[in-house]
């Protein structure tokens, strides 16, 4: 019976002492599982508070209403677009085409991108219409900041892109039907060229401002082009300051480091009344007779009656390049008129222009007389500029040629 008892008793200790051990396991489990617990808790309020110290990314943009250029625009007929954008949809087309792989742009994950369509025809009513950038935005439904970068981003592409095909020094298959058809026109054998200039309104620079005020009174830049008998600009420089004369622009000019010498447009020479000739220019009286450069005779050179009949000639022949330079202005009225823009934009918008006009040209795009007389109403004031066409003015053999001209014309109106 004690023996019974006492086994009892055993049993009795060893389960106290497992219920104990369990106690105790269960105590460390729930201690290890409140401190894993509380651990995750602190870790999980570090993540809330780093959170709340990043602003999220707030997207705001004004409203802005897109109805004229989605939905005005494209009902306009071929004439209002024309007179809109002042080229035809053909060329904007082509533009478009042209420039969207400079142009175009990827859409983010906060704000759609502006077509390539749409910024260029931007650019377009910018250049043609000088509005101010605020009139713009609020037209085509974009930030001012919007139209300033489309102006500047096409002016670039158009540059980079359709300045080298459009606007490019001729080579000898082009000298050859320019040639002819000067003299088909206009009576001058040889000729290749007419060479003209305009000034550019602009803001007063902010360094040797001066330099920039022509005779006129007012600051501006020198455009020069020489173009073709069709109107066609096929050397352009833009750049020099108003006070500079008309010879000195050209002197600067890229123009004069290739025909200077004479040597490239005397590859081709041809003999007109028993002299040789080579190819030529022809400008006004604010150009030096050269060589190479044709001008008129001054009012103080004994003006006979077979040199009225070649001024009268070379005067014609000229009409083609300040034609074509009212067609420019006719065309981009930021030509016209002095704007805010920066003078290396103001230069870039220039050079644009005068591809742009050739594109226009090339494809056959209409000029209306509207046009013509609302922008002759602004035109700027014309530069004077000093007469160097006289005898004085001579340089390697000028009035030789030029006397060669005489007789030819004369010849030819006999």
């Amino acid at each position: 019976m004690e023996a019974h008892l006492s086994g009892l008793q055993v049993l009795q200790a060893l389960r106290s002492l497992l219920h104990a051990q369990s106690q105790q396991l269960l105590g460390l489990h729930a201690a290890h599982t409140g401190i894993h617990q509380q651990r995750l808790r602190a870790r999980r309020q570090l993540i809330l508070q780093r959170l709340r110290r990043r602003r999220s990314p707030v997207v705001w943009s004004l409203p802005r209403s897109h109805h004229w250029w989605d939905s005005v625009v494209t009902e306009f007929t071929s004439a209002q677009f024309i007179q809109s954008f002042r080229v035809s949809r053909e060329s904007f087309d082509y533009i478009c085409r042209s420039v969207r792989p400079v142009l175009e742009k990827r859409n983010t994950n906060y704000r759609l991108c502006v077509p390539v369509r749409k910024r260029v025809a931007i650019a377009l009513w910018k250049l043609a219409t000088s509005s101010e950038y605020r009139s713009v935005s609020e037209l085509f439904g974009v930030g001012i900041s919007t139209v300033f970068n489309c102006v500047q981003d096409f002016c670039s592409a158009v540059i980079r892109v359709l300045l080298p095909v459009h606007v490019a020094f001729p080579g000898a298959g082009r000298l050859e039907e320019m040639e002819n058809l000067f003299e088909s026109r206009w009576k001058l054998p040889q000729c290749v060229g007419a060479l003209d200039r305009i000034h550019v309104p602009i803001i007063t620079p902010q360094e040797n401002s001066m330099d920039y005020l022509n005779t006129d009174g007012w600051n501006s830049i020198v455009l020069q082009g020489a173009v073709d008998g069709r109107g066609l600009f096929w050397d352009v420089s833009v750049g020099c300051p108003g006070s500079v004369p008309d010879d000195g622009v050209l002197a600067q000019s890229d123009l004069w480091e290739r025909l200077s010498d004479g040597e490239l447009l005397s590859l081709s020479r041809r003999d007109i009344c028993g002299r040789e000739v080579g190819r030529y220019l022809i400008g006004d009286q604010g150009y030096r007779l050269r060589p190479w450069l044709l001008t008129p005779f001054t009012n103080s050179d004994d003006l006979t009656p077979e040199r009225r009949r070649y001024n009268a000639g070379i005067r014609a022949a000229t009409g083609v390049a300040e034609a074509a330079f009212r067609r420019l202005r006719g065309r981009w009225r930021c030509l016209l008129e002095r704007n805010d823009s920066k003078l290396e934009l103001t230069k870039r918008t220039a050079m644009t222009c005068c591809v742009l006009h050739n594109i226009c040209e090339e494809h056959g795009d209409e000029f209306s007389q509207e046009e013509r007389e609302e922008r002759e109403e602004v035109q700027t004031p014309a530069q004077g500029s000093p007469e160097h066409g006289g005898a004085g003015g001579d340089e390697d053999g000028g009035a030789d040629i030029r006397a060669a001209l005489v007789d030819h014309i004369n010849e030819q109106t006999e």
